[in-house]
Parts: C-alpha cells; sequence; structure tokens
C-alpha cells in the first residue's frame, strides 16, 4: 500500500532526496519549500496526482497549519511527515547575535514543532503516523563555530523523545534521523555567517585543518535509508545517517559515560 507523505524543504538536499525516493516507488508527496518554482521539476516528472506542490515557511505557524490541511485534503490521508527544513549557523557563541540564535531556534526547531502540533490530530484521528525528524549527529555531539545550530538540534531532539512517549499508544512513531555530512547546500548559500571575531581565528584554522578537505556523499542514498525506516514494523527512535556519525558518536559516548564514572563520588556527594 502506497504511503501518502508530507515533507518540508524538498526543493534541494536531503529534501529533495526523500521525496524523490518516495515518488520512484509510487507513493504521494506534498512537497513544500520557500520558492514553490524549485518543484515544478517534481510534478512534471510524477505527476499532480502524486505531487502536491506547497509554498511553505516553516516559521509562520498559521501558513504550517494550512500547508498540512491542504495535504490533507488532497491525499485524503498522512502515513509519512519528514520535518527537513533547516539551515546551518556558522559563528561562535561569542560572535552570534540575538537575531541570528531566534532565527535560527525559529526554522529548525520552531518550524519542526509547528508541523508536529499540526499533524497530530490527524495522525491521532488515523490511528497511524510516523513523524520523522531530521537532526543531525549535531543533535549529539557539538563543534566549536555551530553553538547556534546544535542549539536548534538538541532542542529538536528533546521535544521529539518526550513526543515518542506521548503518542506511542495512538499508533504514532516517531524517528530522529542524525546525518553526518551529506554535499548538499547546508553549508553554503542556504548558511548564515555571524561577523567574525579576531579572537578565534585559531579556532576557524583547526576547523579548516580538521574538516577542509572533507569529502562527502550525495544525497541520494539517504532517501532510499529512509524507505527502510518508514516502512520497518518497529522504527528506531533514533538512526544515524552515514558511517561519520558511527565513528563520531562511540567514542563520544564512551567518554561521556568514563567523565561520569570518575566524577561518581563527586555526584553523590551533591545528593548531600
Amino acid at each position: 500500500m502506497s504511503k501518502v507523505w508530507f515533507i518540508t524543504g524538498t526543493s534541494r538536499g536531503l529534501g529533495r532526496a526523500f521525496a524523490e525516493s518516495a515518488l520512484e516507488r509510487g507513493d504521494k508527496v506534498a512537497a513544500t519549500a520557500r520558492n514553490v518554482a524549485a518543484l515544478d521539476n517534481l510534478v512534471t516528472k510524477y505527476g499532480d496526482g502524486a505531487v502536491l506542490p506547497l509554498a511553505l515557511d516553516v516559521t509562520d505557524k498559521a501558513a504550517v497549519a494550512a500547508a498540512v490541511s491542504a495535504a490533507h485534503a488532497k491525499f485524503g490521508r498522512l502515513d509519512v511527515v519528514v520535518n527537513n527544513a533547516g539551515y546551518g549557523m556558522f559563528g561562535m557563541v561569542e560572535e552570534i547575535t540575538e537575531q541570528q540564535l531566534r532565527d535560527q531556534m525559529e526554522t529548525n526547531l520552531f518550524g519542526a514543532f509547528w508541523v508536529s502540533q499540526a499533524v497530530l490530530p490527524i495522525l491521532r484521528a488515523q490511528g497511524s503516523g510516523h513523524i520523522v525528524q531530521i537532526s543531525s549527529v549535531g543533535g549529539v555531539a557539538a563543534f566549536p563555530s555551530l553553538g547556534a545550530y546544535h542549539a536548534s538540534k538538541w532542542a529538536l531532539e528533546g521535544f521529539s523523545e518526550s513526543l515518542s512517549q506521548e503518542v506511542a499508544d495512538q499508533g504514532i512513531k516517531v524517528t530522529i534521523v542524525e546525518p553526518g555530512g551529506f554535499s548538499t547546500d547546508w553549508g553554503g548559500s542556504s548558511a548564515t555567517q555571524a561577523e567574525p571575531n579576531p579572537a578565534y581565528d585559531q579556532v576557524r584554522k583547526a576547523l579548516a585543518a580538521r574538516f577542509g578537505d572533507a569529502r562527502y556523499a550525495a544525497p541520494a542514498a539517504a532517501g532510499a535509508a529512509l524507505l527502510q525506516i518508514v516502512d520497518a514494523e518497529n522504527p528506531p527512535l533514533r538512526v544515524l545517517f552515514g558511517t561519520e556519525p558511527i565513528e563520531i558518536i562511540e567514542p563520544l559516548y564512551a567518554q561521556r559515560l568514563q567523565t561520569w564514572a570518575d566524577w561518581e563520588n563527586v555526584s553523590r556527594t551533591a545528593q548531600g
């Protein structure tokens, strides 16, 4: 049985890969983007019976509700909801302006929050549905110059884990996807850069040395991987996409566990 998808941020990158993978196997997709013209080729290739292009800025709560309603009216149900819209904000914590941080949270956190809230009554009435939150390895680990981005993704993961427990007995599933680096425009023209402070020039040089020659995978394979997640009878709450996150996360968690163990005596004294 084909599925009906609602996907944000489908103009390019991972969102486009998710939409194309679903459409290629005969599913239907409500595809959203800030610039709806970027979706014309999807409609041309797969037809307006399979694709509903929707102009959407996820920071507009009323527009989110209208888009979800339009998708439901068109297809009669929603099976998979993918919160993919987002962008990268680069800058050391001291460099980031308050407005830049607020803008990052509005898109990466509140956008997913508004969509999740809007679809829940529909999924609950169906007694089924799957909400997929596109987080990042940066939703678990943190690196210099990405404090605002990490804040948005760690918050996304927190409310999504709570949500998974709240709706488990309603037939609704939640999965947090944590990709590593893919060859998308996340760090390119769609990214925002803070005004650099020379005090952090050495940190920037170290980052360039560490990541400057990195090679990232094409998004297409991520689309096929997501199909396996949404088709699973018992999908995971969290799943890593790519080998890079595995290489980062395993030693990170080992280090965290060791640190907690090393300071256990202090932890116990804090209880009195």
